[in-house]
């Protein structure tokens, strides 16, 4: 009996990341501007992770969790190399030698 709602509340939670998704997807697209976009897809990454957690709970194998956390990885390093690629329209330019802004305080 507690298994079974254990795998209820699973559900439950699965459709509402499922929906969460949904909006997050909506933001990406319609977003005003590109940091909006890029935070909407960086927050669909993390609910994706969130949803393979809770999917390996409902079918009762843990493959799903070393899926998750590779996946949660590459989420990251995409979302710094975009970040990085069109702050300096390269990701080939190291953060040590980045140009510095004016007015700034240097020490």
């Amino acid at each position: 009996m507690a298994n079974l709602v254990m795998i209820y509340i699973s559900l439950i939670g699965a459709i509402g990341m499922l929906i969460g998704m949904g909006l997050l997807l909506g933001r990406s697209i319609v977003g005003p501007s590109f940091y909006d976009r890029a935070l909407a897809v960086n927050s669909f990454g993390t609910k994706a992770v969130l949803f393979l957690c809770l999917f390996s709970l409902i079918i009762g194998r843990s493959d799903g969790v070393d899926i998750a956390i590779l996946y949660a990885l590459m989420n990251f390093i995409a979302t710094i190399a975009i970040l990085k690629f069109f702050r300096y329209r390269a990701l080939d330019v190291p953060l040590a030698q980045r140009p510095e802004k004016s007015g700034g305080r240097r020490g």
